[in-house]
């Protein structure tokens, strides 16, 4: 049931969780009010099991730097690098890049809601070792939002501050990147290239195409960063992007997402197929979007302008096609 603004009524289902790869939410109220030290503890060990992950990974991204070629070049696997330690703190400058983007990102929202009193988690990750070494991170609000302007702030800043820890390591990694033509002509996957990284590659490197680029670990680090804050953005549901967009116009949330839906459906047609996987998740998470206790506070126009760098941000870091599977 839902009210003329588009508003459910009732009692929303249990637990928000914010994936950053996988960024849809599901809220709900819990009377905890502080998390547990079972939750820190829990929190810390997942921490060091994604720390340790991305460290893996990232030991194969030093290699194929090392070796003047493209990320997935070499037939160096995650695992090998646990054969000795000195092997494995090679993947440091990838590991600390990335953790410190991801964990900036889910404190943005973390301190959001203590500065508004919601009750949230502390940051969850989730160790995964393979491809990037982890599928993100996620918080738990376990209370209502109470209106439009914590909306706002609640979803705005963990993109936002994200992005701020991912762009100086990507202009940086620009700078100073390795100029390959042909560097990922045997790599099994080619990165995409964001709208910000070919901005710096005309201001740094004139002429140069930006798929001559041979990032550093800790450029290939912030690229996930970019690629993570992309898909928060984009405004379906719950997204932080479905967040902003709600505390902007609630009447018109459901039906920017469902149509937001259709294009991720339209872009798998035409750009690749991993946009069916977003589109399918998005939709089986729905589109509601859980009531606020006061939704009749209109959003100022300070948060507007916020919105339109909300935006720019999107474009400087969404691809179309983020990824490409050369079949090596």
């Amino acid at each position: 049931m839902s009210d003329g603004n588009g508003n459910r009524i009732g009692t929303p289902d249990s637990g928000e969780r914010e994936l950053l790869f996988l960024p849809f939410r599901l809220e709900g109220y819990s009377r905890s009010t502080r998390p547990s030290r079972r939750a820190l503890v829990v929190a810390i060990l997942l921490f060091i099991a994604t720390v340790v992950s991305t460290l893996s990974v990232g030991a194969q991204f030093a290699q194929d730097y090392a070796d003047g070629v493209a990320p997935f070049t070499s037939d160096f696997t995650p695992w090998r690098s646990f054969a000795t330690l000195r092997l494995l703190l090679k993947g440091l400058p990838f590991s600390f890049t990335l953790m410190t983007i991801l964990l900036a990102h889910e404190l943005g929202h973390f301190f959001a809601c203590r500065y508004y009193g919601i009750a949230a988690s502390y940051p969850y990750f989730i160790p995964f070792p393979s491809l990037f070494g982890t599928m993100g991170a996620f918080i738990r609000i376990r209370a209502p939002i109470v209106n439009r302007k914590a909306l706002f702030d609640v979803g705005i800043s963990g993109p936002v501050v994200g992005f701020l820890f991912a762009l100086p390591a990507l202009f940086l990694s620009v700078a100073f990147a390795k100029v390959v033509p042909g560097a990922d002509a045997n790599a099994q996957l080619v990165f995409g290239v964001p709208l910000l990284m070919k901005l710096f590659t005309r201001l740094l490197h004139p002429g140069v195409n930006p798929g001559s680029l041979l990032l550093s670990p800790i450029g290939s680090a912030a690229w996930v960063g970019l690629f993570v804050t992309g898909l928060n953005l984009i405004p379906i549901g719950q997204l932080d992007g479905g967040h902003i967009l709600f505390s902007l116009s609630s009447e018109n949330h459901r039906r920017i997402s469902i149509a937001g839906v259709i294009t991720l459906l339209a872009m798998g047609w035409f750009f690749h197929p991993m946009w069916y996987f977003w589109a399918v998740l998005a939709f089986l998470f729905g589109f509601r979007h859980p009531v606020l206790l006061d939704r009749w506070e209109p959003i100022d126009a300070k948060r507007r302008v916020w919105a339109l760098v909300a935006l720019a941000i999107f474009i400087l870091c969404f691809m179309t096609v983020p990824i490409v599977e050369t079949g090596r």
